[in-house]
């Protein structure tokens, strides 16, 4: 009679745990590093799909456009702050599925907002730095390598405006922009 109440225990303990709400990490903070740049992140729980992630970093740039085609030196490492929400689409079914969602490892769709300052290093031109704004909606993946190390990749397509008048240009301009990232990092 004990051990059958023993295993009635057991299931009904394994059915609780798999009854649980599945849900995104309540703070996550890393790094992570990609061909174009490095950037230090924190993912803070909204709800149980949606997390605000906050990042700041430097994005390398190969500039070719008609603001730098004066200039000798091509690469320029500017700042970059961006807020992003994150909806994590398939939590649940990962989890049904026994595969891993911890450090928020499932597919996302996110609003990407950037802002690059006028600020730059490996300006050895001393070409003027022009600032941007960007709003990007993105679908992206992010999976884990074991407990800290994790890889991300994504794409999506939106607007940015430049804020060239300020850098002694005559227009400010404003189109499309093109976000693919594919990235390796760290979480703490």
């Amino acid at each position: 009679m004990k051990k059958a109440l023993l295993i009635l225990s057991l299931c009904v303990l394994t059915l609780i745990a798999k009854a649980q709400n599945t849900s995104v990490e309540k703070s996550t903070f890393g790094v992570q590093a990609g061909v174009l740049g490095i950037w230090a992140y924190n993912e803070a729980k909204l709800s149980n799909s949606i997390a605000l992630r906050t990042e700041i970093g430097f994005d390398f740039g190969i500039w070719e456009t008609t603001y730098y085609d004066d200039y000798d030196s091509p690469l320029i490492l500017t700042p970059v702050i961006v807020v992003e929400p994150r909806f994590y689409y398939n939590l649940k079914k990962r989890s049904e599925n026994s595969q891993r969602t911890d450090g928020n490892s499932g597919n996302f769709i996110a609003i990407k907002t950037s802002y690059h300052p006028e600020l730059a290093l490996f300006n050895t031109d001393d070409a003027p730095i022009v600032s941007d704004f960007a709003i990007i909606p993105t679908w992206g993946i992010r999976r884990n390598l074991g407990d800290h190390f994790n890889y991300e990749a994504g794409i999506g397509v939106g607007y940015s405006y430049t804020f060239a008048e300020r850098a002694g240009y005559l227009e400010d301009e404003s189109g499309l922009e093109l976000n693919m990232h594919l990235r390796i990092g760290y979480k703490f």
